[in-house]
């Protein structure tokens, strides 16, 4: 392999990469807007504790998430319930800590409600979008290199990109 062809490969790696981060981004800003509004429906008009609302968007979102970034931004075959049993691994350890420092920060007890009514030591968006972003960040690599390792691009869409970029270098030859 000559060196430009190496040099031009990376180029493109880095380019995919590049682009997966912003299709998951994008995802995730959809996600995101599900999570606060549903979040925000369940705390405001039904008067959920904070934790129950945050709780139940939670899940909400990780499962439109879950479904539009094996598809379109890692453009994975991967196995569905292996991989959705990966991504429940993640939130089994995620869900549990997000939601009691959901509930330290606005000082309530989410076994007994105690301090619901109370002024929260933090505010609950503030909360909220602290959390979004920390599972942003965690659910993005964990899903690039445990989830999806070794199965990116392998459906039909991923397929086809990958053809399509063979081409072109071949056209640039």
């Amino acid at each position: 392999m000559n060196p430009q062809a190496s040099a031009d490969q990376k180029k493109a790696a880095s380019k995919r990469n590049l682009w997966q981060a912003l299709k998951f981004t994008l995802f995730s800003i959809s996600a995101g807007l599900i999570q606060i509004g549903s979040y925000t429906l369940f705390y405001e008009v039904f008067h959920w504790a904070p934790w129950l609302a945050y709780l139940v968007s939670l899940i909400l979102s990780v499962l439109w998430n879950f479904t539009f970034n094996r598809t379109y931004t890692f453009r994975s075959d991967a196995d569905v319930g292996r991989s959705m049993a990966l991504v429940g691994l993640f939130y089994l350890i995620f869900t549990p800590l997000s939601t009691w420092w959901t509930a330290a920060l606005t000082g309530e007890n989410p076994f007994t409600g105690a301090g619901a009514d109370a002024v929260p030591l933090v505010n609950n968006y503030v909360v909220q979008g602290g959390t979004m972003l920390i599972n942003f960040i965690t659910e993005f690599l964990f899903q690039k290199y445990v989830v999806y390792r070794g199965t990116e691009d392998t459906n039909a869409r991923g397929q086809a990109a990958l053809e399509k970029e063979k081409n072109r270098e071949q056209r640039h030859e």
